[in-house]
């Protein structure tokens, strides 16, 4: 049987554990990743705003084009 003895010197809770084994590289590193992610997706979207739309200036009916079609088979 094993005799856990707690100290209040040697007790760490997992948080602390985790934030001391952090690697301070490691987050340099993912903050630039996210950093170039949002950047790109930003940029993305400023890309596709900023281009123009082609609207047509005169409307073409459908009814129109079939109706000459059938006048000029008939012809």
């Amino acid at each position: 049987m094993k005799n856990q003895i707690h100290s209040t010197e040697g007790f760490e809770s997992t948080y602390a554990l985790l934030v001391r084994s952090e690697e301070k590289e490691r987050s340099i590193f993912e903050g630039a990743v996210y950093f170039a992610v949002v950047l790109s997706a930003l940029f993305s979207i400023w890309q596709v705003a900023r281009q123009p739309i082609v609207l047509p200036l005169t409307t073409i009916h459908t009814t129109s084009i079939s109706q000459s079609a059938n006048l000029n088979l008939r012809a």
